[in-house]
């Protein structure tokens, strides 16, 4: 049987930011930009949707003159995207002998 599949973390970019925040303690907004190749605008929203979904946390800090966004991610993303995952092997786990 299928799992429904979380729709927040269904989106290819949100997946990514919480594939990456998942490896690492944290990551600033330019390592998140360079790795997924979004845009700086399509990023900031995605990241405010996990954000808001209490998936991430985010600092804004200045570095010198420079403002620097950093996202980590929370103990309830963890679980969201543990879950994704799980529910996700549900459409590509295939019962040994089963035809295709």
């Amino acid at each position: 049987m299928f799992k429904d599949l979380d729709p927040l973390l269904h989106s290819q970019l949100r997946l990514a930011v919480m594939s990456l925040l998942i490896s690492v303690k944290e990551a600033d907004f330019v390592y998140l930009k360079e790795q997924t190749g979004a845009t700086s605008g399509n990023l900031s929203v995605q990241i405010h949707k996990l954000k808001a979904a209490e998936n991430i946390e985010v600092q804004k800090t200045f570095q010198g003159k420079m403002p620097r966004t950093v996202c980590k991610i929370t103990d309830k993303g963890i679980n969201a995207f543990d879950e994704y995952v799980k529910n996700l092997h549900t459409y590509i786990k295939r019962k040994s002998g089963s035809k295709k």
